[in-house]
């Protein structure tokens, strides 16, 4: 596999939550057809993406006890894609090799159709645990015109939901990659927008664009030029992580209830963030430090994701790709009464 793509920045795409409900696969058919015509597909591109979706619609209605799609498109510097993100809470899929041949289904699995999904996609993954849910990525890259934009895998990913009612997400993230000195550094800010709605997503949009203005300054820095373009909104929490990997190293400054933490094997190790609100209120600011492997992945995640999960709850998840990872902590932890945002990266992709 390439390299993940550098030297740019990443950030919120708007994500079209479509959950389970006896419409869901035509609703999911006409999104997904409009978004691949949005990057330019071309008319038999756009209907493979509209067969995927629509088979991964069928299999949660199906055999899903709970779960939802998210569509989007994910933009690079020279390309974009329409990204599916099928997540349920169960039951699993028992024997996944099996499941992922054509035609193969059995009670309490996701067998129908998996495998004319990954056979049309240009990036595939799936995680499952058995008893508990599925996080099925499938990425569809405009053009086609190379083996670069079939493999390239990006080294961070994020994803936000809206509270249920609301339209837009008062969460929002933006993130850098960048090579130095032969190795990944990835810098990553999350904010959450007090409160819900526009004005919480009003919030959002400044610290993105200021972040954007200040992705080469220090995390400390960031924070602090966030803090002044948030003044006069509702203001936010917000954490700006650095993870440098080719020095093993990472480093966090954030200022409410946002959680970083690095996870290595099967424990996670927190990076600490200091009470007040961004654009308001801040105290004096502090950096935190800790340390990275090569296979480390770091996570942001605001309140609208229970802080109790465990990596050991997922053996194997942090193997996968950075999507992956974030589309199953949101399904798995995330809860509906408030918006949810959360990014991943690392430096290794699968």
């Amino acid at each position: 596999m390439n390299p993940p793509d550098v030297g740019a920045t990443v950030e919120a795409e708007d994500v079209v939550w479509l959950r389970l409900d006896t419409a869901l696969g035509p609703v999911a058919r006409r999104e997904a057809a409009r978004l691949a015509r949005r990057v330019g597909m071309s008319a038999s591109r756009v209907a493979e993406v509209e067969l995927a979706v629509t088979e991964a619609a069928t299999n949660l209605e199906k055999h899903a006890r709970d779960g939802a799609l998210a569509l989007r498109v994910v933009t690079l510097p020279d390309r974009a894609a329409v990204e599916l993100l099928s997540l349920d809470s169960g039951p699993g899929i028992q024997d996944l090799r099996s499941a992922l041949v054509d035609g193969v289904s059995s009670s309490g699995t996701l067998g129908v159709g998996m495998g004319a999904i990954a056979r049309s996609a240009d990036t595939f993954d799936v995680y499952s645990v058995p008893g508990s849910g599925t996080a099925l990525l499938a990425r569809f890259w405009s053009g086609r015109g190379g083996d670069e934009a079939a493999v390239a895998e990006p080294a961070v990913a994020g994803l936000t939901r809206p509270i249920s009612g609301e339209s837009v997400c008062g969460d929002g993230w933006s993130a850098r990659t960048e090579m130095r000195e032969g190795g990944l550094v990835v810098t990553a800010m999350l904010c959450d927008g007090l409160g819900h709605g526009p004005l919480a997503a009003l919030a959002s949009e400044r610290a993105r664009a200021a972040f954007r203005a200040n992705a080469h300054r220090s995390p400390e820095e960031i924070l602090r030029a966030l803090h002044l373009q948030l003044k006069g909104t509702r203001g936010a929490a917000v954490s700006v992580a650095r993870a440098d990997f080719s020095r093993g190293s990472v480093e966090s400054c954030g200022v409410g209830n946002i959680n970083v933490c690095v996870v290595r094997g099967d424990k996670r190790h927190a990076l600490l963030s200091l009470p007040g609100i961004v654009g308001h209120q801040v105290p004096r600011l502090r950096t935190f430090q800790g340390q990275l492997d090569p296979s480390s992945v770091l996570v942001l995640h605001s309140d609208g994701l229970s802080d109790r999960w465990s990596p050991a709850d997922f053996p194997g998840l942090f193997r996968r790709r950075p999507a992956v990872i974030a589309g199953h902590l949101l399904g798995q932890a995330g809860v509906r009464r408030d918006d949810a945002g959360i990014v991943v990266a690392r430096a290794v992709a699968s």
